[in-house]
């Protein structure tokens, strides 16, 4: 995965992350395949304010996963929090 700067975090898009919590703090990433395979593997070092905003984020991975055609198990955190 590439190395973002600080200049090219801050020029995304908060819909171009998976979570944005109540503070405004953007987590997981999510706007090429490298970010999104690594929210994939991130998702279970990530803390979130509800179960809702989790399963909202798990499903807001699962479709930038489907948009890159990147297989995700079954038994992945980011699946079973979708479920």
């Amino acid at each position: 995965m590439p190395d973002m700067s600080t200049k090219q975090r801050e020029s995304l898009r908060s819909d171009q992350f998976a979570y944005v919590d109540s503070d405004g703090g953007e987590h997981l990433p999510i706007h090429d395949e490298s970010h999104v395979r690594n929210a994939i593997s991130r998702f279970s070092q990530t803390e979130f304010e509800s179960a809702a905003k989790k399963r909202q984020a798990a499903e807001k991975v699962l479709r930038a996963a489907a948009r890159h055609d990147i297989e995700v198990s079954e038994d992945s955190d980011v699946m079973k929090a979708a479920r």
